[in-house]
Parts: C-alpha cells; sequence; structure tokens
C-alpha cells in the first residue's frame, strides 16, 4: 500500500513494512515538512518501487527516501540500491536498530548512503527533523530541476492514445495523461485549438503540439535519436533487446563504432516485463523496464549510438560493405550486422478481436493500463512466463485475474518458480483446457466468450481487460530472399546452415560461417530472432555478446 498526501508537490518518501512504524513516521514528516512537500507512505519495497516508477514517469520530484532496514523479500540496502536507479538525486536515509549500524556503515557505500537513524527516533524535534532539514537544504541546492513533462490528452478507450502512451513509457519519456472527457483535458484542447475527434494530441515540454503523431515524428520531438551521425559503421545493430543491447555494449565498449536501430523502443519483450526473477544478479528480481534503462545507459556511455523509431526494411550487400535500408529509403552501411529483431507476440485471430485491440485488448505487458485495471476482473491469455509475470503484477491491485491456457498444465511452459507463486496468490485463478472463441464489445472490451478445449462447452463472461501472450513470431520478413530462414521465418546460422557437410548456396569464403553467422558473411544473429534460440534474457544478452567477438574475428580477417 502507498498513501498520499497534498497537492502535486516535490516528494518525501517513507517505507516501512511495520504498519504502526510506517504510520509512525509518516505522522511526525507530516507534521513539520507536510505544508511544502508531499509525504508518500509505502509498507512494502515493491510497493514504494512501483510508486517511484509512477513519480518518475509523471515528472514529479522526489526529495528524500526514508527506507527500513529489516524489510522481507528486500532489505532496505537493496531497496535504496534500486531507488537511486529512478531518482539519483534524492537524498538517502536508512532507518535501523542499534544491532544493525554495521549493515548501515556499509550501505554508505553501497548506495552513497546519506544517514542512517537509529529507532526510536523520539523526540523528533531532537532526532529526526534536524537530520531532514540538513538533507532537504542540501537537496534544494543542489541541480535538480524539474524534469519536462510531455503532456497527452486522448480517449480512454483508444487504440492510438494507447500506443502513444505505451511508446513514451517504453522509452522512458516522462509524461501525463489527460482524458479528454475531463476538464483539464478539455482545456489542453482549447488552448491547443485542437478537434477531439482527432486524438491523441501530444504537447511536447516546449508548446509544440502534434495530432495523432506516427512513432518517428514522436520520437523526433520529444528528443529521442532518430538520424544517424554517420554514414558507416564498424558495427550495425539491428532490434533493441536484450541481445542487441549486449551487442550495443560490448561492441561499443571494445571499441567499435556502432549504432543500434530499433523501431519502437529499446527492450523488446522483456522490457515490458513488469519483473523478471529468474536474471543472474537479481536475487529480488528486476523489472524490464529497469533492465532495459541501465542497459541503454551503459551502451551511450561506452559512445553506442541508439536510433529509436526507425523501422528496417532491407539488407544490401555491396562487396564487403553491408547496408541496411530504413522505410523512408535512406540507407547506413558498416563493415558488420547483428540481426537481434526478436519477436513479436502472435495475434489471436478469433471473431470480433482485432477492432478491440488497444480498447481493452493488448497483446504484451502494456503496464500503461495496469492503474486502471484497479479493482477489475483481468483475463490473461497464455502459459509461458510472460503471462505469469504480468499476472503477478495485474493481481497486486485487479479484484480478479484468471489465465486461460490452451494446454492441460502450466508446467509445460512456465518457470516453476512463477507456477508456485501464482498457486499462492488468493485472486489468481488458472483455467486450462481454454480458449477464447470471440470478442464483444462496441467501442471497448465488454465481454469474452470462452470455449473449452475437451468438451467444447461455451461460455459468456463479462469482461474489460484481456492481455494476450500466445507464442512468438520473428521480426524477419524484410530479409526475404537475403538470408536463410527456417520455415517458420527464424534465422538459420552457424553449423545449422551445413547440410551434410556442404556450405550454404553462394558462400565465397574458405571458411564455413562462424556460429553465429548467417550465410551472409559479416552478417551474424543473436537472441530470439535466430532458429532454436533458447528464448530467455540470459541467453539472449550472451548471445549479442558472443556476436561481437564473432565479429572482431570476421573484421580481422577480411
Amino acid at each position: 500500500m502507498a498513501e498520499t498526501a497534498g497537492s502535486r508537490q516535490t516528494v518525501i518518501l517513507t517505507v516501512d513494512d511495520d504498519p504502526g512504524v510506517s504510520r509512525a513516521v509518516a505522522r511526525d514528516l507530516r507534521r513539520r515538512y507536510g505544508g511544502m512537500y508531499r509525504i508518500v507512505r509505502a509498507e512494502s519495497a515493491a510497493t514504494a518501487l512501483d510508486a517511484l516508477r509512477e513519480l518518475k514517469l509523471r515528472g514529479d520530484l522526489v526529495a528524500v527516501i526514508l527506507a527500513d532496514y529489516r524489510m522481507p523479500q528486500m532489505n532496505g540496502i537493496e531497496f535504496l540500491e534500486q531507488a537511486v536507479d529512478i531518482y539519483p538525486s534524492a537524498r538517502r536515509v536508512l532507518l535501523t536498530a542499534y544491532a544493525d549500524t554495521n549493515a548501515a556503515i556499509d550501505a554508505i557505500n553501497v548506495v552513497d548512503l546519506d544517514h542512517y537513524l537509529l529507532k526510536p527516533w523520539d523526540p523528533p524535534e531532537e532526532k529526526l527533523y534536524p537530520v531532514l532539514d540538513d538533507l532537504l537544504a542540501a537537496w534544494r541546492a543542489s541541480d535538480h530541476k524539474q524534469v519536462p513533462t510531455t503532456k497527452v490528452v486522448g480517449h480512454r478507450w483508444s487504440a492510438q492514445s494507447s500506443a502513444v502512451r505505451e511508446f513514451l513509457a517504453r522509452n522512458q519519456v516522462p509524461y501525463r495523461w489527460y482524458s479528454c472527457d475531463e476538464p483539464e483535458g478539455q482545456r489542453l484542447l482549447t488552448a491547443a485549438q485542437a478537434d477531439s475527434e482527432r486524438l491523441p494530441l501530444v504537447i511536447t515540454p516546449d508548446g509544440t503540439t502534434l495530432v495523432e503523431p506516427a512513432e518517428p515524428d514522436l520520437a523526433a520531438q520529444v528528443g529521442l535519436a532518430t538520424m544517424p551521425t554517420e554514414d558507416f559503421y564498424d558495427l550495425i545493430v539491428i532490434g533493441g533487446g536484450p541481445a542487441g543491447l549486449g551487442a550495443a555494449v560490448y561492441g561499443a565498449s571494445e571499441g567499435l563504432r556502432t549504432v543500434l536501430v530499433e523501431r519502437s523502443a529499446t527492450g523488446g519483450q522483456a522490457g515490458q516485463s513488469s519483473r523478471i526473477e529468474n536474471y543472474l544478479g537479481f536475487p529480488d528480481g528486476v523489472s524490464g523496464a529497469q533492465l532495459t534503462d541501465r542497459a541503454r545507459r551503459q551502451a551511450t556511455k561506452f559512445g553506442a549510438e541508439i536510433l529509436t523509431a526507425r523501422e528496417v526494411t532491407g539488407l544490401e550487400v555491396t562487396g564487403s560493405s553491408r547496408g541496411v535500408r530504413f522505410a523512408d529509403g535512406s540507407v547506413i552501411s558498416g563493415h558488420s550486422v547483428i540481426l537481434a529483431t526478436g519477436v513479436s507476440y502472435r495475434q489471436l485471430e478469433v471473431p470480433g478481436l482485432a477492432p478491440l485491440t488497444g480498447c481493452g485488448v493488448y497483446y504484451g505487458s502494456a503496464l500503461t493500463e495496469a492503474a486502471a485495471c484497479s479493482g477489475e476482473d483481468v483475463y490473461i491469455v497464455g502459459g509461458a512466463n510472460s503471462a505469469g509475470q504480468a499476472a503477478m503484477y495485474l493481481a497486486r491491485g485487479a479484484k480478479s485475474v484468471t489465465l486461460l491456457v490452451r494446454g492441460p498444465s502450466l508446467s509445460a511452459s512456465m518457470s516453476h518458480y512463477l507456477i508456485q507463486q501464482i498457486e499462492q496468490a488468493p485472486n489468481i485463478s488458472v483455467r486450462t483446457g481454454t480458449v477464447v472463441e470471440a470478442a464483444h464489445g462496441s467501442d471497448h472490451l465488454e465481454q469474452l466468450t470462452l470455449r473449452d478445449v475437451a468438451t467444447g462447452q461455451t461460455e459468456l463472461v463479462d469482461a474489460q481487460w484481456m492481455f494476450v501472450f500466445i507464442g512468438a513470431a520473428p521480426l524477419t520478413d524484410w530479409l526475404e530472399g537475403t538470408v536463410t530462414r527456417d520455415p517458420r521465418g527464424f534465422i538459420v546460422a552457424g553449423p545449422d546452415l551445413t547440410i551434410g557437410g556442404q556450405e550454404p548456396s553462394g558462400w565465397e569464403l574458405d571458411r564455413p560461417p562462424y556460429h553465429l553467422e548467417t550465410n551472409v558473411p559479416g552478417v551474424f544473429v543473436a537472441g530470439d530472432a535466430r532458429s532454436e534460440s533458447a528464448k530467455r534474457v540470459a541467453s539472449a544478452v550472451g548471445e549479442g555478446a558472443m556476436a561481437v567477438m564473432l565479429v572482431h574475428r570476421y573484421l580481422e580477417q577480411s
């Protein structure tokens, strides 16, 4: 639970799993600072992180974060380590018992802790307020300018409005949402002299207005790079999921002139995950957005260029040069290319569903819609990890979450730890052997017809929210005629290209293709787009790194 007080002000956040202590901290904070700051209270580290992400997305400022050290699942130091990624300039305070002072001292180095307070802090006039007064004064004196915020005015049940919000959120662009039916939304439409029939309306921080913007135009206006700075690179990475980001980090860090091209937003399917709990090095889990943001910042720190909202439509081979053609006809070239295009969720082909996509029906997590699901019944189609992660995330606020699984059980496609969590969640139910037969609704989803696979019996249920995770389709159609693919469209590479000891048709080098190399020398594949790949975040990152190693080998012999 997270509670707030006051209007839109700079925030002081406190988190403690003991409800009594949590209320006491918030009470003392409001007594002294409630007039100038908004006090946000949370009773778990996970809830506090969700609150911080929401504040960040809205462009709010956080001045001080107070965290209890002894919390289950995630202690105060581990929480602050993640919180600093979201609000690096916020002052950090750890609440400890006397026995935990050594841990608090260690935290000074781990999370750059500003202060630790021993409990109890009575009287606050002597033990709490002087400390916070100094921290707030230091915060006010530092560079913490308000993050410019983009405004989006749209209709609640609009596929294009939903797509714009998802694009901004996944690209870490702070924005505020205004419904066109509410007074403030109407005022913005009037000020922009915009038509309520043509939505969404996007207003950038400098006052530029965009009506029903396409992603490339939106990206350019909100400050995302869309144009390359050079015509020729050592390495062109196509796709910004875990494999592509891994390749960009390793390529740029090893001195290759590297550019990463992403058609929508970095992170891929993993970037939409609410929580990844089996990724090495994150015992308490990490959200896809957080992992993506760290990887993106790491790649740019080493000098990689990242182009967003650029669709690649062709691969050109001219001598030793490898060219990448964009939808607008422009081309960039390089010595080598890594294909990390990933996959997209397959469309659910049932009557009535297509017109409702984005209007209650979503492919992937669509985390921007999670808050609107609070207190309502949610249906999730799919039985793999992505569906399970979404179920656990949405169950925090939804009245109920129902997983619809075609197969007889979850064990065939979902990790054991997720199955255990789902079984223990009181508001999640699993209906195996069940498929969606039809969707019903006028301007948004209202009902679903469900069918029992074994008996054929159907049932009509009320539903306003459905999230679909039903398998992956590779994003490789643009490679037709150039790069060898298997019957399902996945890219064939390395030893799989060699049939009966024969090298692939057209192969002119006196060596066989390297492990991740396609039938085009110097063009490699990594991650989910590769035929027979593991479809896991860790393996995708590893393949991205391995592909860069093979790029070096290729360049040395060219």
